[in-house]
């Protein structure tokens, strides 16, 4: 398996979950590179799976020093780098997510901070370190084209994410450096263990199973699998678009 031998990763929030499953099918690959994260115990353990052609680099993606840190530090180890997967986002721990009546502002920044600006710079500050002819591959959601209660903010982040996409690929034609976004949709990750409580976690994900056509939550390697292509000269045509790999949810309807 070398769909991208000799090629040099990095994906941030790659110590667990989605990012993981990322950093795993790139691996298997033939890709070399790092991941980043805040949790170092999660960091460190990630990268005794994926072995010695992987490293990994502490880091808030909301810190812009901490982005700098994590290019820098690939490039010196590796030389290059030639894909990045901005996949760090989500669930900010802490910070309730609500309808428009109880959100106050300082929650609204946290999730545009976390989901969006970070998105922005983080590209931002890989571009001194990136090949010409990179791949850019951001990390959406299928929530972007679905409400859901309380989901409002983090909804609108990810469908900006995607516009993101379109607008990067055009600033960065020039390099011939491609920006895609991939939007999953309900995966079999510990996120669910922070929003809902224990006992309802069995139940919650069937619900998911329910509305999802293929019938099956997603797992990170199916993500993975995805984000593989897009890394790859596989993809050389695409740019500026979206791939849903949300088993049918966003766009083939269960109703009877």
């Amino acid at each position: 398996m070398s769909k991208l031998k000799n090629k040099v990763t990095v994906v941030t929030g790659g110590n667990s979950g989605i990012g993981f499953g990322i950093a795993e099918a790139f691996k298997n690959e033939g890709a070399v590179g790092a991941i980043t994260g805040r949790n170092e115990k999660t960091l460190n353990h990630a990268v005794e799976i994926l072995g010695n052609n992987f490293i990994s680099i502490p880091g808030d993606v909301t810190n812009a020093d901490d982005l700098e840190n994590t290019f820098k530090k690939t490039f010196e180890k590796f030389g290059k780098i030639d894909a990045l997967v901005v996949n760090a986002g989500g669930i900010v721990d802490g910070v309730p997510l609500g309808t428009i009546d109880t959100v106050t502002e300082e929650n609204y920044d946290s999730y545009m901070d976390l989901n969006l600006k970070s998105a922005y710079f983080t590209v931002q500050k890989s571009l001194p370190y990136l090949n010409d002819g990179a791949s850019i591959i951001l990390i959406g959601s299928s929530a972007a084209h679905r409400a859901a209660p309380g989901m409002a903010i983090y909804s609108a982040a990810k469908a900006a994410i995607i516009s993101l996409a379109k607008g990067l690929s055009l600033d960065l034609l020039p390099r011939k450096i491609r920006v895609n976004t991939l939007s999953p949709g309900s995966i079999d990750t510990p996120v669910f263990g922070k929003i809902v409580p224990e006992e309802q976690l069995a139940q919650v994900k069937q619900l998911w199973i329910d509305i999802t056509p293929v019938g099956r939550q997603g797992l990170p390697s199916d993500i993975g699998n995805a984000a593989v292509f897009l890394a790859s000269d596989e993809s050389a045509f695409i740019v500026g678009t979206e791939i849903l790999s949300d088993g049918g949810l966003t766009n083939i309807s269960l109703m009877k």
